[in-house]
Formats: structure tokens, C-alpha cells, sequence
């Protein structure tokens, strides 16, 4: 497989995923794996290429990203406030990436640690729709502090590739009382700060990997995660309103049988 058409192909799976509770890493390692585009420089592609997924959220709530920078008054997710509990929500998985980038990079990027998040993330999904639902937040403003660094601490589930960002913030602001759909919206907007960090982190630290030759590939990732992001956020909107976790938890299932059973061995 070309280069071209690699990037092609992580991008897309990196935008379709990446706001799904299937877990974005998770996928691009094994796809990485099975079309043989591993290594350090591909890590470090699969980090960048975020920020095309990044975009797509900003793009869709342009106006909740503005209000932070021109506070609403009638808005409580607004200027100071709410970029205080950005700040909160990011800190946690912030300080235990930071200090842990090193382990985790060495240890949980391959096919059996991945599998194994997926079907943990699983179970944790069937537990929590399993319960009783205890709706106290419904909308972006109510967001307090406590809910916004609650669900951060349920965001360090993540730093394990194959858990999931979406599914473990997702969860978490349930657990906390958030309704189902403001969890999600809050997972998405609330990611936008950790990811943008980590991916520019990431890229500085590994950018002697790439020349000038590189920018097209990684251009090319951008664009499709970009693209692939736009519609799969909105899809997933529209879904999380009249469906539950339930149908990602099979999948997740399914993937990470299909990993233990029929992955090549000399590939694991």
C-alpha cells in the first residue's frame, strides 16, 4: 500500500472513529498493523491526524468555542467559566499523560492490549446503561466544576489505547448525573483542549521523523479526518438521542474476539 493511500485510509477510520466509544487508537494500531504502517513515525502520524478531528468539532460548535473567548451572558458555558471547566475536565488525563507518555507508548500500543481495552470498555458500557438513570444535568450550562473535573478523571481510562476518550468521558458524565446526550456533547467539546495539547506535544517531541516530504501524507490525513469527523459527530447526535451505548459495546465485543481469534500470531 502507497503512502498516499495509507493516509488515506487512517484518516478515515481516525475521523469516523474518534468521537464513537470505540476508540480511535485502538483502530488506527490495528488497521496500522494489518496494512504494515507502524513504527515511531507512525504513531506519531496517528496522533497528528487528530487535529483534522479536532477541527471538525470546533467547526460544528464554532459558537460555543466563540462564547469562550465573548462571554454570553445567559450562557454559564461561557468566557472565564467555562474555560475553567475546560481546564479542569483536561487537567487529570493532562498530568497522568504527561508523566506516563513514555510507558505507554513502549507497552500499550499493539493489537492484545488494545483488544483487551476494547472488551473491558465493553462491559463498562453494558454496567452503566445497565443502571438506573439518575438525570441531574441536562445542558451545557449546568455544567459545575465538579461534574466537568469528575468526568476528567474518567478521561485518564483513556490514556489505555482501545478504551476509548468518548466512551470513558461518556460514561463518566453519566455516572455523574449528566443525561446521556450532554455527555456526549460535553465529550466532544471538552476533548478539544487534551487532544490539541497531546498532538502538538507529541509532534514536537518526534518532529526530526518528518521532512518536508512527509507534509503532503500527513496533509492528506488531515484532510480526511477532517471530512470523516464532520459526518460522523453528527451522525452520532442524531443517534445518541434515540439509542443507547448498548450496539458500540457489542461492536467493541465483536473487534476484540475477532483480534484474539484470528489476529496473526506473528503479528501480536
Amino acid at each position: 500500500m502507497t503512502e498516499t493511500l495509507a493516509a488515506t485510509v487512517l484518516g478515515l477510520v481516525e475521523g469516523a472513529t474518534e468521537f464513537l466509544p470505540v476508540s480511535s487508537t485502538g483502530h488506527l494500531i490495528l488497521v496500522g498493523h494489518l496494512i504494515g504502517f507502524t513504527g515511531e513515525k507512525a504513531d506519531c502520524f496517528d496522533v497528528v491526524i487528530q487535529l483534522g478531528a479536532i477541527l471538525a468539532v470546533v467547526v460544528l460548535y464554532w459558537k460555543r468555542f466563540w462564547w469562550l473567548v465573548s462571554p454570553k451572558p445567559l450562557h454559564a458555558f461561557s468566557g472565564i467559566r467555562g474555560l475553567w471547566l475546560l481546564f479542569l475536565t483536561s487537567l487529570p488525563a493532562g498530568i497522568l499523560g504527561f508523566l506516563a507518555h513514555k510507558t505507554i507508548k513502549a507497552h500499550l500500543f499493539g493489537p492484545v492490549t488494545v483488544a483487551m481495552a476494547l472488551a473491558v470498555g465493553a462491559l463498562m458500557i453494558f454496567w452503566v446503561e445497565s443502571r438506573k438513570a439518575r438525570d441531574r444535568f441536562y445542558t451545557l450550562d449546568e455544567v459545575t466544576p465538579g461534574l466537568a473535573l469528575g468526568i476528567g478523571c474518567f478521561q485518564c481510562l483513556a490514556l489505555w489505547p482501545g478504551f476509548s476518550r468518548s466512551a470513558a468521558t461518556i460514561m463518566g458524565g453519566m455516572l455523574l448525573g449528566a443525561k446521556r446526550g450532554l455527555a456526549a456533547e460535553y465529550s466532544f467539546i471538552g476533548s478539544v483542549p487534551l487532544m490539541c495539547a497531546a498532538t502538538l506535544y507529541d509532534f514536537y517531541k518526534n518532529r526530526a521523523l518528518f521532512s518536508s516530504d512527509d507534509l503532503t501524507i500527513l496533509g492528506i490525513g488531515f484532510a480526511v479526518s477532517f471530512l470523516s469527523a464532520l459526518v460522523a459527530v453528527k451522525t452520532f447526535i442524531v443517534l445518541i438521542k434515540h439509542v443507547s451505548l448498548r450496539p458500540f459495546a457489542w461492536y467493541r465485543l465483536a473487534l476484540a474476539a475477532a483480534v484474539f481469534l484470528f489476529w496473526p500470531k506473528d503479528m501480536l
